[in-house]
């Protein structure tokens, strides 16, 4: 198993970190740690952000899917989805080598209900090809695609992918994004980005509420709709007092109904 370089922080590392979870090292909470100085919204927007992920699989979970394939998973801690979820099957995807290595051992203890692939989202036939070996792609389906979307410039063609996706998932299932945009724009979120997500992507590529909300293509969204991340479904009201996040990351859960 290939193994993680103790002197170099690794996105997937740190964002465990910003969760709460045990699976970095030193050099990852010192990264963390001074982020957090420079962009103090970093890590409670991470946490929102998987905060909603959980809200959103609870949610598909109760309308009867079992079924979940997490497009660039990152490491599956802290809350992912098959913890969420206990009695669905779930599919981890990622294209990091030392995530694949880490991810493929974390799961070792439950494989009757997750699995990890190594493989890339922008190839979506391939995706679907493996996960198909775990899920029944015949059934419903809730695709996660959590704070990835913003780390794709359009020249590598997400849109192509997500509407591949689409197109072969069985009705009933569901598209789950959360993606950062353009309403907003501060110029410290730009450098928070990276912090959202696991992800080892480069840049980031804003898109606007109409641009994000078309990855949905035609299918209907769940209300509330595309809200900012802490908007969708909350677990309590919020309260005078609350730390107001910015409102750069939107989040929305689509329904294919035929």
């Amino acid at each position: 198993m290939r193994q993680f370089d103790h002197q170099k922080p690794h996105p997937a590392r740190m964002y465990d970190y910003m969760l709460g979870g045990k699976d970095n090292f030193a050099v990852d909470r010192q990264a963390i740690d001074q982020l957090a100085e420079l962009i103090p919204e970093a890590v409670p927007l991470a946490r929102a952000n998987r905060a909603f992920l959980q809200r959103a699989v609870r949610y598909v979970a109760r309308a009867g899917v079992d079924q979940f394939l997490d497009l660039g998973s990152g490491l599956p801690t802290q809350g992912s989805a098959h913890e969420v979820a206990p009695e669905a099957r779930v599919v981890y995807v990622d294209h990091d080598p030392v995530v694949a290595a880490h991810a493929t051992a974390l799961l070792r203890h439950s494989p009757g209900r997750a699995r990890f692939v190594q493989a890339d989202l922008l190839d979506p036939e391939d995706v679907l090809a493996r996960a198909g070996e775990f899920l029944d792609l015949d059934r419903p389906i809730a695709v996660l695609l959590v704070s990835i979307l913003h780390f794709l410039p359009d020249s590598a063609g997400p849109q192509r992918a997500v509407a591949v996706l689409r197109e072969r998932l069985a009705p009933g299932g569901f598209l789950v994004i959360t993606h950062a945009t353009t309403l907003g724009g501060l110029e410290d979120e730009e450098r928070a980005r990276g912090a959202y997500r696991g992800s080892t992507a480069g840049g980031g590529t804003d898109r606007s509420p109409g641009q994000i909300r078309a990855f949905f293509g035609g299918w209907p969204l769940e209300p509330p709709g595309l809200v900012q991340a802490t908007d969708w479904r909350p677990d309590r009201p919020k309260l005078v007092g609350d730390w107001s996040l910015p409102s750069s990351l939107m989040a929305g859960v689509g329904k294919k109904t035929t």
